[in-house]
This record gives structure tokens, sequence and C-alpha cells, in this order.
């Protein structure tokens, strides 16, 4: 099968690749989305929905973060219902004196950068969280910090560019790059040919793999996480809760296991809790040693925990960089190859920002905000073994 000729054909459908659809649909061009799979069944299916700047140092992706959730709020203000968009801050808690340092020396920098912070002593931590830890010796409060269901939010978002003219094909895997010379101008798949002006890899965990086979290098890989999820229970963590040592686990690069609790109650009574990254390709072996560490994590910062089931857990990969920089934008490499990618755990929050950057760019026109810095030309070139280690994944 030869489809029609789009203006941009993304590839993958996961929330960063639903938001470029919708926004590109927005600015009036037509779109193809290709998915191997189903929509939002990768890193999107596998994750807590978080919309944070509280784990964010200064720097570009702090700059995507603040844009991001101005598009969460301001353009996307009415469907926040459809995927239950919660403003419901977030708190950072350290339990000892050389934690509590740095998480003042950490707020004081984002609050010089216009980020609204509140320092909280025990006596205002233990007000908005009655259950929190006795140990924990202050806090930090980020009214900004948001969460949403990001299935749903994937899915309206697919849904919403549909609406808007956008095609989406599914069990579309791509096996190959279409060229004219060295410009990119389609892709051919399991489900047939695409043609269109620009090419979107908003493939995720499998972006490296999509790349290779473009002839260009974007080393992105899987970081393992889990998250579990207790039995419905009455409102007993009122926002999201994280100790000071998950900031330093954002950005770290380890590859081992890395463990610091996040918790956070649901509309539905259950608390989700996390968190874990460790680089172990896509194995999806369950980690009991992992599941254990997060749960005595969790019961640390909410005592309470200790006595409450736990009905399940899953677990995913989310998009790893090295740099710890997402990877958005055109490919100077192979011209009409663009990428959107290696948003690592930020990534639903960033997916919106992402979505209507690209789709401005993609549209002739200047991004709110620059692209530069998360530019994929940034990166060495591809080594002749890469494609035969990373497989042709879309």
């Amino acid at each position: 099968m030869n489809a029609p000729s789009s203006d941009v054909i993304v590839v993958g459908a996961g929330i960063v690749g639903s938001a470029i659809a919708f926004f590109a649909s927005v600015q009036g061009l037509k779109v193809t989305v290709l998915d191997r799979g189903l929509p939002a069944s990768g890193t999107s299916s596998a994750c807590e929905g978080n919309i944070l700047v509280s784990d964010k140092e200064l720097g570009p992706e702090l700059e995507l973060t603040k844009y991001s959730l101005g598009v969460w709020k301001n353009d996307l203000a009415e469907h926040a219902g459809q995927w239950e968009f919660e403003a419901k801050g977030g708190i950072i808690v350290a339990s000892r004196e050389s934690s509590l340092t740095s998480l003042n020396r950490f707020t004081a920098a984002q609050r010089a950068f216009g980020i609204e912070v509140q320092s909280l002593s025990m006596e205002d931590l233990r007000g908005l969280e009655p259950n929190v830890s006795p140990t924990a010796l202050g806090a930090a409060y980020y009214p900004e910090d948001s969460q949403v269901q990001p299935m749903l939010a994937a899915a309206h978002l697919l849904r919403m560019a549909r609406a808007n003219g956008a095609r989406f094909v599914a069990r579309a895997r791509v096996t190959e790059f279409q060229r004219s010379h060295d410009r990119v101008t389609g892709v051919r798949t399991t489900a047939g040919d695409f043609a269109a002006g620009a090419v979107v890899n908003a493939t995720g965990t499998w972006a490296s793999g999509l790349a290779a086979l473009a002839g260009v290098n974007v080393p992105v890989n899987p970081r393992r996480g889990y998250v579990l999820v207790t039995e419905p229970l009455p409102p007993m963590v009122h926002h999201k809760v994280y100790a000071a040592e998950y900031v330093d686990n954002v950005g770290s690069s380890d590859a081992g296991l890395q463990s610091s609790p996040v918790v956070e109650g649901t509309p539905a009574g259950s608390i989700l809790i996390g968190s874990s990254r460790e680089r172990v390709g896509f194995d999806r072996t369950v980690s009991v040693p992992a599941l254990r560490t997060i749960a005595a994590n969790a019961a640390a910062l909410f005592p309470f925990l200790k006595e409450v089931k736990i009905m399940r857990h899953y677990h995913g990969f989310r998009p790893y960089c090295p740099d710890h920089l997402p990877v958005i934008g055109p490919d100077e490499r192979a011209p009409g190859l663009w990428h959107a990618s290696g948003h690592e755990g930020a990534g639903i929050g960033l997916s919106v920002g992402t979505g209507k950057l690209m789709a401005q760019a993609l549209a002739g026109h200047t991004p709110d905000l620059s692209l530069e810095p998360f530019a994929p030309s940034r990166f060495g070139a591809l080594e002749s073994s890469a494609l035969d280690a990373q497989g042709a994944s879309a």
C-alpha cells in the first residue's frame, strides 16, 4: 500500500508523538501518525503522569518545563478534565541536615529563576501532610507541580489530532527510510509506504534504533522503573511527596539500581509509590529487590504504609539520554528527519511543550523557545555496530 503524501509523518503514538500530531494539525499541516503497536502502548502506559518543575536543575530542561506547564494550563485548559489534570502541588522532604542544606540551596536557585517554591518548617509540613515521617526536618512546597492520567492524555491528544484531519495507522513498524539523494522523504513500513515532507522520530526508548536506520546517532536508551499501587484508602497523602534524594537520582547517570521514595494519592483512593531507575536494556524481568527497596523507602517517608496492602505493580522503560536533555528538532545530518525523544521520566510533563514547539518549527515558524540546546546534531557519528545492537525498532 502506498498512502497519499503528508506534510508530516510522526512515528510513535505515545504522548510525545500524539502531542506533536495534535499541534501540527492545529498549524494546518497534513499529519500521518504511525506506531508499531497501539497508541500509548510504550512508556506512556507505564508511568505516573508527572508534570514537575520541582526536580529540574537550572538550564534548558527547566525552561522547557515552564513552557510546557503553560501549555497544559492555558492552551489545553478546556480539555483538562479528559485526562484528569490535577494541580496537586509537590513537596520535597529532607530528613537529614545535609539534605536540608542541599534542598535550601537548590530551591534558592530555582526561586531566582522564577519558580514558585515555598520553604516549609516541620510544623508547616505536617499541616500539609499529617502522616509524613516524624524524622522529617523540613521541606519545600511547589504549588505548580501537577499530574495527569498519561494514557488518557495520549489517547485524547491523538483523538483531537484525528478530529483535525490527522491519520493514524497502527501496527506499522518502520523498516526503512525513503530518500531523494540525502533527504529523507518517507518511510517503508510493514503496513506500506508513506511519503512526507518531514518524518518525526517520536519512538521513545526505540529512538536510537530508528535513527540508526537513517544512519545517524541518537543515543537514547531504556531505563527501567517500577510503580507500586496500593489498595484504595481514605485520603492519606494529599500532594506528590518525595525525598530530597530523588532530585539527585533524576540527574544521575549510574547504570545500577537507584531508588528514592515518591508517594502520591489518586482520585480513586489508591496510592502510587515509586521510584526506581536502572539501566538493564529491555529486560522485563521483575526485580524483587527493586520492589522491596521501593516499598521500604516509601514506608520510611510515610510510616502508615507499612500496614497497607500492595494490589499490583507495573514497570516500563524511560527514554534516557546520557546528557539528561531530550533530543528535539531537525537533524541536519539527515535532512527531512526530525527527533522528539530522550525525555526520560519527564516525558509526560514535557510532551505538550515539545509538541507545540515542534509543530511551530515544522510549519516554518520560529518556535516560542529555541530548540538549539536539544539539537540532535550534538551527538557524534553513528558507530557501525549501532544498528545491529539496537535493531530496527520503530
